[in-house]
């Protein structure tokens, strides 16, 4: 699995397109350009805009922990969190989709983790204003929240159950900022021991019976290991199980429900990740699954039954249940043709929750009896006033680079456009740099089409999802050959009928926040308008002031974005704060102020820099916001200072007071 630095926005901005294994198979073929809209068809097609606080009821659902107990100790609930009060928080789904609220927070996230096997208590997690320095508390029968890894600079995530249900594990990095410690916790009254002190590893995954912990170790962004720590042994150590030569990446998946294998990634044998195997105590290898696309995910059902998996096929998540005791894959019926995912067992494994998102309809929950196939949905997740025929389905597309690199992309033509009535449109840039563009529904991104801009979201080089070679291609190179491949991608856009060649824009959040202001920085030119959502703008503050929780990376990062201590110029060269004078074209600036990952700072002194030099640049700023949205409002005021933006200054409607109120309300830095 290779290792690429992420810095990819949080929830509730692109949950289409960043690479999420939460889906199942869609039709995914491709084509060069999209389908034209005939005048005939344009005259039949009737679209009612939807403002973006309508688009933002949409509620966000995900189920509990794939390491949890989902299905309560009765059987008869699942545990879940969503948005549905503007702000995520924990509950309980009945069979019939009946929910009961666990958490009621309206200032901080809440996200449900694992019921407790035997009784009512619940495990949840929660940062502080989205500065992602959680901490695990236990929900208490009578509702009272007990923080199990106090701390203010602790922080914590949940690992998982022993198979007994007595013991839990918690990951803290208190002891040392720069890496997390393993501790088990007492279900009975969290005492806890520390089971492994880390020296600066990734803890993957901990074994069902205990016994085992799988570490991995990134040497480089191409080259990683899996080690394993025996801790039945009087004095347990890490030991490599990859021993290798040259670039090799290897990823956990899981251990098998016996507790006698470990389940794992490597690209070893091609351009992308297979699933192998690795006997405990023989070391005996062996292939899994081998596909020409990469392995996204693969698990046990708790009692080894089942196999689940997923496949990466071009943006579209391939996901299959595989019943080791008939030999036959799974077959559920009364879902939706779309992305199936975050599959979940129940106790005696007679039924599953899932969700199923398509691009047209946000993730809903369902339930699914395994002997008979026959799934219940549980939940509506896209609002009844939308009308979901005036939302529109993804195409997935190609095209040329300037070195001739054909480049992926999801493709979105609004149902308005026509050779007679061209719209506007908008290259949307990823995070990561590793990230991937997929298929599926974004609410961000539909209301932008849904008010016609077509949404092209270029899976540039160095994108995951196309092979090995393909994602490093843009090692040392960010900002530049990645960036150009961005440009090109005006240059398609300006062949497809039905769009206005001289109205295009660019936008992107976190690293596509970055390839933004590089664009408009160093293409000055190339498009029209540009929305930077938490965009890196100083390369060397950024690499210099990542978390501390990112310690055991910092090496694979520095080797692939450059060492500040060493590589200044070139990182000088690409940051786009030191060339904001060459920035013409008109700019709207997000940023959430307890942001870790790109300080605000990034943020004001580009806006300062670039207004500076004449620039007309908007600004709004939520001091209530990490990387990302956790708030329903925030996500509203985002998504409508975006559309007023792109009116104004790409339409050329004129109507800045509605970001200028914005920029107010949120307490924008000027």
């Amino acid at each position: 699995m290779d290792f690429k630095w992420t810095i990819a926005l949080a929830a509730g901005l692109s949950a289409a397109c960043t690479q999420t294994p939460t889906t199942e198979t869609t039709d995914s073929s491709t084509s060069v350009a999209p389908p034209a809209v005939t005048e005939a068809e344009v005259e039949t097609v009737s679209v009612t805009e939807y403002p973006a606080a309508l688009f933002h009821e949409t509620t966000s659902y995900s189920l509990g922990s794939s390491s949890g107990f989902v299905f309560s100790p009765e059987g008869d609930t699942i545990l879940a969190s969503t948005d549905a009060s503007g702000i995520f928080n924990a509950i309980t789904l009945d069979a019939e989709g009946s929910v009961t609220p666990l958490t009621t927070s309206d200032t901080n996230a809440i996200y449900a983790r694992s019921f407790f096997p035997n009784d009512t208590r619940v495990l949840v997690s929660s940062d502080t204003g989205g500065n992602e320095i959680s901490h695990v508390y236990v929900r208490e029968a009578d509702g009272t929240l007990t923080d199990l890894t106090p701390g203010e600079e602790t922080r914590a995530s949940f690992v998982g159950w022993r198979d007994d249900g007595q013991v839990f594990y918690v990951a803290t990095n208190e002891r040392n900022a720069t890496t997390d410690d393993l501790y088990a916790y007492s279900a009975e009254d969290y005492s806890r021991d520390m089971l492994f002190e880390n020296s600066g590893m990734s803890l993957a995954d901990v074994s069902p019976d205990g016994r085992w912990v799988a570490l991995t170790k990134e040497r480089t962004s191409a080259d990683s290991d899996i080690y394993l720590v025996d801790l039945y042994e009087e004095t347990p150590e890490p030991k490599l199980i990859t021993e290798h030569v040259d670039d090799i990446a290897y990823g956990v998946y899981d251990f098998t429900a016996d507790s006698e294998t470990l389940i794992y990634a490597t690209n070893e044998f091609g351009e992308f990740n297979q699933a192998w195997t690795y006997n405990l105590v023989s070391g005996e290898r062996s292939a899994l699954i081998e596909a020409d696309w990469d392995v996204s995910f693969v698990f046990d059902s708790p009692t080894g039954r089942y196999l689940v998996s997923a496949i990466n096929e071009d943006a579209v998540t391939d996901l299959t249940i595989h019943d080791n005791e008939t030999g036959e894959d799974v077959s559920l019926s009364g879902i939706p043709d779309g992305e199936l995912g975050q599959i979940r067992f129940n106790g005696d494994e007679s039924m599953i929750a899932f969700g199923v998102n398509t691009d047209t309809s946000p993730f809903n929950l369902y339930l699914a009896d395994l002997e008979t196939g026959e799934a219940t949905r549980l939940t509506n997740a896209l609002p009844d006033a939308i009308d979901e025929d005036d939302l529109v389905t993804a195409t997935v597309v190609r095209y040329p680079s300037f070195d001739g690199l054909e480049i992926p992309g999801i493709f979105y033509m609004p149902q308005q456009a026509s050779a007679d009535n061209p719209v506007p449109a908008l290259v949307w840039v990823h995070g990561g740099p590793g990230g991937q563009s997929t298929k599926g529904y974004s609410a961000t991104i539909q209301h932008l089409v849904n008010h016609g801009y077509a949404v092209l979201a270029a899976n540039n080089r160095g994108s995951s999802g196309y092979g090995k070679t393909f994602f490093h291609m843009d090692d040392r190179n960010h900002g530049e050959k990645d960036l150009q491949d961005i440009v090109w991608a005006r240059t398609y856009l300006e062949g497809v009928e039905g769009i206005d060649p001289d109205k295009i824009g660019i936008i992107g959040g976190s690293y596509g926040g970055f390839m933004t202001a590089a664009a408009l920085a160093f293409e000055p030119e190339a498009f029209d308008v540009g929305i930077n959502i938490f965009g890196v703008t100083n390369w060397l503050r950024t690499l210099e002031s990542i978390p501390p929780w990112w310690g055991s990376f910092r090496d694979a990062l520095y080797d692939e974005m450059g060492d500040p201590a060493t590589d200044e110029e070139r990182l000088r060269r690409i940051s786009p704060l030191f060339h904001a004078d060459n920035i013409v074209k008109p700019m709207l600036v997000i940023q959430g102020a307890n942001d870790p990952r790109v300080l605000q700072v990034e943020s004001d002194e580009l806006v300062a820099a670039a207004r500076e030099n004449g620039a007309t640049v908007e600004y709004v700023l939520f001091p209530d916001e990490g990387h990302g949205f956790q708030k329903r409002e925030n996500r509203i005021t985002a998504s409508e200072a975006f559309v007023t933006f792109l009116d104004t200054y790409l339409k050329g409607e004129m109507k800045t007071d509605a970001i200028q109120e914005a920029s107010a309300s949120e307490g924008a830095a000027e």
